[in-house]
């Protein structure tokens, strides 16, 4: 069995990103288990908080999580043409110490999609994603790409998916993503 955390990067208690991450779980293969986290609850990274009281627990926990998983599913909102600064602010927090990087995100899988009520899709958010991965050595899938654009309709009022289309992209798109995780074991 593959398990791979997902963490959506929004605060939001109806958030589009939340709702696609939990449809991602639900159409992962049967071999994948999808484990929700959160960022709720992460504070403002600060070097003289960490300096003086260390990494908080919800920031500990949430990295034991991450170094439990054999994979990474990042699902990010765009904000202003970018990354949210809450998500990248939990990833900040997450890569201190920077001696733990290698633990926590060295060589990890990350999978990246996400969803927005505008046009435009997410594609610029999920680029700016890159040099982050990157700096951290993450090893990111590029087989498929989910950009999902006008995402207020494609979920019902309780946060379903409804769109077929989406549904088939989101369920290849998770299929793929579980087998390069599984292959990298």
């Amino acid at each position: 069995m593959t398990t791979i955390l997902g963490m959506a990067g929004s605060l939001r208690r109806n958030s589009l990103n939340a709702a696609l991450l939990r449809a991602a779980a639900e159409l992962a293969p049967a071999d994948c288990t999808v484990e929700i986290a959160s960022i709720k609850g992460i504070p403002l990274y600060d070097g003289d908080v960490e300096s003086a009281s260390g990494i908080p627990s919800s920031v500990a926990d949430l990295k034991e999580r991450i170094a439990a998983a054999e994979g990474l599913l990042l699902v990010t909102p765009e904000y202003n043409n970018s990354i949210p600064g809450v998500f990248k602010n939990a990833i900040d927090w997450l890569s201190r110490p920077s001696s733990d990087i290698p633990r926590i995100f060295g060589n990890r899988p990350v999978g990246l999609i996400g969803a927005t009520p505008g046009v435009g899709g997410t594609r610029l958010a999920q680029s700016a994603w890159l040099p982050v991965f990157r700096t951290l050595g993450m090893r990111p899938w590029f087989g498929r790409q989910l950009y999902v654009a006008g995402a207020g309709k494609i979920f019902d009022d309780f946060g379903a998916l409804i769109d077929d289309r989406v549904r088939g992209l989101l369920q290849s798109y998770m299929a793929g993503f579980a087998q390069f995780v599984a292959a990298g074991r």
